[in-house]
C-alpha cells in the first residue's frame, strides 16, 4: 500500500515539475536572455506567422493586396519561363560578384597585417560610405557594356563590407595564438598562414553568409541601370511601372525565400567543411 502511494506521489511530482518547466519556458519568451526549448520556439514561430497573416488580411484594402492574391501570383510567377530566365541572370551576376569580391577581400585582408597594405585595407573599409549612384557615370566610362557595369558596381559595393567584416576577425584574434606560434619557433609568414589564413578559414564562410544578403539586396538596384540583359530587378521595375503591386509583393517573397535558401546553404557548407565551428557555437551558447 505504501509503495503504491509513493509511486503515485512520484508521478504527481513528475507531472508538476514538467508543468512548471513548461510554464517557465513560456514565461522566458518575454524575459531578457530567456532560454526556451525547441518545442516552444516552433510554437512561438507558428503563432507569430498566424498573427502576421491575420493582421495582413485585416489591413488589406485596395492598395495592399490580400495574402490569397499574393499566393496566387506567387504560384503563377514560378510557373513562367520568363521568371526563371531572369532569376538565372540575377543569380549568375550575384555569384560572379561574390567570387570576385571574396578574392579581393581575402587578398587585402590577409595583407593588412603588413604595414604597407594596412592603410590600403583601411581605405577600402571607408569606401563603404560612397554611394553607388554617384559612381555610375564613372563606371559607365570604364566598362564596355551593361553586364560589366553591373558587375563592377556590385563588386565595388560588396568589397568594403566584406573587408570590414574580415578585418574585425583579424583584429580580434587572441594574442595567445600569436604567442604560441612564437613559442613553436614560427616566423612571421608562418604565423600569418597558421593563425590568420588556416585558423580563421571557417570565418570566411560565415562572412560570406552574412554579406551575401548585401549582394542579393543590391542586385535589383544595379539591374535597373541596364535592362537589356534582364534579371529580377528588371521584372520589379516593369511590375512597378504598371502598378502591379500583387506581383511586386510576390516577387519580393521569391527574392526573400531564395536569400534564406542561400543563407542556410552557406551555413550548412561551413559546418560540413569545418565541423569544429559548430562545436564552438554550441560551447559558446
Amino acid at each position: 500500500m505504501d509503495l503504491t502511494i509513493n509511486k503515485t506521489n512520484a508521478s504527481e511530482k513528475a507531472l508538476t515539475n514538467a508543468s512548471s518547466k513548461r510554464s517557465k519556458s513560456w514565461l522566458s519568451i518575454f524575459q531578457p536572455f530567456g532560454k526556451i526549448n525547441k518545442q516552444t520556439i516552433i510554437v512561438m514561430i507558428v503563432l507569430q506567422v498566424i498573427i502576421t497573416f491575420t493582421a495582413w488580411q485585416i489591413t488589406s484594402d485596395g492598395l495592399i493586396p490580400k495574402p490569397v492574391n499574393v499566393a496566387t501570383a506567387f504560384g503563377q510567377l514560378l510557373a513562367t519561363k520568363l521568371f526563371w530566365d531572369n532569376m538565372l541572370v540575377s543569380l549568375s551576376l550575384t555569384l560572379q560578384a561574390m567570387l570576385y569580391s571574396i578574392i579581393i577581400t581575402l587578398a587585402f585582408a590577409y595583407l593588412s597585417v603588413i604595414p604597407f597594405f594596412k592603410t590600403i585595407a583601411q581605405f577600402i573599409v571607408k569606401c563603404r560610405y560612397l554611394t553607388l549612384t554617384g559612381l555610375i557615370f564613372i563606371f559607365t566610362l570604364l566598362t564596355k557594356d551593361g553586364s560589366e557595369l553591373k558587375l563592377s558596381l556590385l563588386v565595388f559595393g560588396i568589397v568594403p563590407f566584406f573587408t570590414t567584416s574580415f578585418l574585425s576577425v583579424i583584429v580580434n584574434i587572441d594574442k595567445q595564438e600569436y604567442e604560441l606560434c612564437k613559442t613553436l619557433g614560427y616566423n612571421n609568414w608562418q604565423t600569418l598562414y597558421e593563425v590568420v589564413i588556416v585558423g580563421k578559414a571557417d570565418q570566411v564562410f560565415e562572412i560570406l553568409r552574412q554579406n551575401f544578403a548585401i549582394a542579393w539586396m543590391m542586385i535589383t538596384m544595379v539591374e535597373g541601370l541596364s535592362m537589356s540583359e534582364g534579371g529580377i530587378g528588371t521584372l520589379l521595375i516593369k511590375f512597378n511601372k504598371y502598378n502591379d503591386i500583387t506581383n511586386v509583393v510576390a516577387l519580393q517573397l521569391v527574392i526573400f525565400l531564395i536569400g534564406l535558401f542561400f543563407d542556410y546553404l552557406l551555413g550548412i557548407t561551413r559546418h560540413w567543411l569545418f565541423p569544429h565551428s559548430k562545436l564552438k557555437q554550441q560551447t559558446a551558447s
